[in-house]
Order: C-alpha cells, then sequence, then structure tokens
C-alpha cells in the first residue's frame, strides 16, 4: 500500500514546505482521505484517477479542496466524485459549503455524463469497500463528529487516527491487526499550548505518549501527521526529545510503501 501527506505550503521558487496546512493523504494514487489540499497539490495521475474521497470530518482544512477539485473537473468526469462520509458530516457539506453561497450546490449539477458528485454514507464501525481497499472507521475524540481508520488491501493494514485527543476504541482496532504495517497519528500542539490543544480536541508530544501506552506496540512504525504549521519546528523538536525508536514525523510530499 502506497500512502502519500499532499503538500499545503509552499516556499520561495514554489519547493514544497513541510508545514501542513490542509490535510489530505492519497492511496495507491486512488483514494483520498480527506480532501483539503487534495485540488492544490494532486498530480495528474490522482486527478485521473481520484473518484473517492473518505471524510475523517468536516473541518476546513480537511475539506478545502473537494469544492475546487469538482469545479476543477465537472467537464470532463465521466462518473461522480464518490463522497464517504457520515450524515453529520453531508449535512455539513450540503448546509454550510455546497449551498449556492458559498459555492454551487453540486449535488444538484450534472455535466454530459450524468451527476457530478455522490454521497455515500456510512456508519462507525461498520466496513466502508473502496475499490481494492477496506476502511474501518471508528469514532474517535474530537470536537465535531470524527473518525479515525482502519484501512487494509489483500497484504497489510494501516491506522490513521484523524484529529483526535485522548481516545480509546481505535487503539483496541489497531493493537488487535497481526497484519498493520504503519500508523498516522496526530499531533497538533507543543507541550506548552497544552490547554489550547484540550480545548480544541487536539494531541501534544506528551499526550501522545499516553496514546501510545494504549497501543502497546513497538513492532509496528508510527508516524505524526497534522502538525499545525507554526508549531511544526517545536513539536518535531519534542518528540525527538521522546527517544522513541519507531516514532517519527511523516515527510510530507514523500511516498511510502507499507
Amino acid at each position: 500500500m502506497k500512502v502519500q501527506l499532499l503538500p499545503s505550503s509552499f516556499g520561495l521558487g514554489g519547493a514544497v514546505s513541510q508545514r501542513q496546512h490542509l490535510s489530505c493523504l492519497v492511496i495507491d494514487d486512488s483514494v483520498a482521505f480527506d480532501a483539503g489540499s487534495l485540488a492544490f497539490s494532486c498530480s495528474d495521475l490522482h486527478r485521473e484517477l481520484i473518484r473517492d474521497i473518505f471524510l475523517s470530518h468536516a473541518h476546513l482544512d480537511h475539506i478545502a479542496g473537494l469544492p475546487i477539485y469538482l469545479d476543477d473537473l465537472f467537464s470532463v468526469l465521466t462518473e461522480p466524485v464518490r463522497v464517504h462520509a457520515t450524515a453529520e458530516m453531508i449535512d455539513v457539506l450540503e448546509r454550510d459549503v455546497f449551498n449556492w453561497s458559498v459555492y454551487p450546490k453540486f449535488s444538484k449539477l450534472r455535466n454530459s455524463s450524468g451527476p457530478v458528485i455522490e454521497y455515500r454514507p456510512f456508519m462507525p464501525g461498520t466496513v466502508v469497500p473502496i475499490k481494492h481497499l477496506n476502511f474501518m472507521p471508528v469514532e474517535v475524540n474530537h470536537n465535531v463528529p470524527s473518525v479515525g481508520v482502519l484501512v487494509s488491501d489483500n497484504k497489510c493494514s494501516i491506522g490513521i487516527t484523524g484529529d483526535t485527543a485522548h481516545t480509546d476504541e481505535i487503539w483496541k482496532l489497531f493493537s488487535s491487526r497481526k497484519d498493520l504495517a504503519a500508523v498516522l497519528i496526530e499531533c497538533a500542539f507543543p507541550d506548552e499550548l497544552a490547554e489550547l490543544a484540550g480545548v480544541s480536541h487536539h494531541l501534544t508530544p506528551s499526550e501522545l505518549v499516553s496514546e501510545l501506552f494504549k497501543f502497546g506496540r513497538t513492532d509496528v512504525p508510527v508516524y505524526v501527521i497534522n502538525i499545525k504549521p507554526m508549531y511544526r519546528e517545536r513539536v518535531n523538536e519534542q518528540i525527538k526529545q521522546l527517544n522513541i525508536a519507531h516514532l517519527e514525523v511523516l515527510e510530507i510530499g514523500r511516498d511510502y510503501e507499507f
């Protein structure tokens, strides 16, 4: 399984920055987990192949690229873009984004081939088949309805927490999988902003340690994602100070093969 965290920030001369403003993971070049930076930094291959988008929650940094992605592809789509989300997330998209005022209501529009978006509602705890992959969504502790997932193919699985504060159920699932190849976990703020992390339901490096204690495995690499861009260097430094051998920060824009 191949995973890439798409860039969402760029430096002088257009070089990819390791600061992450938006969240979008592309799996096997063909399925997106969240759509924050999807329209802005996907490759031509991604644009050709990605017709399935699985949403962890409806915060802007996880959906910002979805309207633009649909807009870009509107005239060339021969099948709808399938948005896999909970009923609550779909309600937010239809009420607050695709409402004619913020952006066109694509669910009411068609091109020459038919509908351009199709909602596929799911329930946490129920397997969601998408192409050659199976997604098992599990509710996590964020301040809006949110899920993490276990993503599996016929060879291995990877765990993605999405945005979360302290949570329990997803670690039981991850720990139980013998085919688990990697875990991607959020860590948004440095330790000195623990109060802000608590209010916004995110983790700090110290709190990440307690989550990994619940995981209880050292044979699986753990990668940190979704670091707030203004604090990336500080969070990175604090994660290194933890001296956890199987823990590192995921490199933005790099293909990881599992």
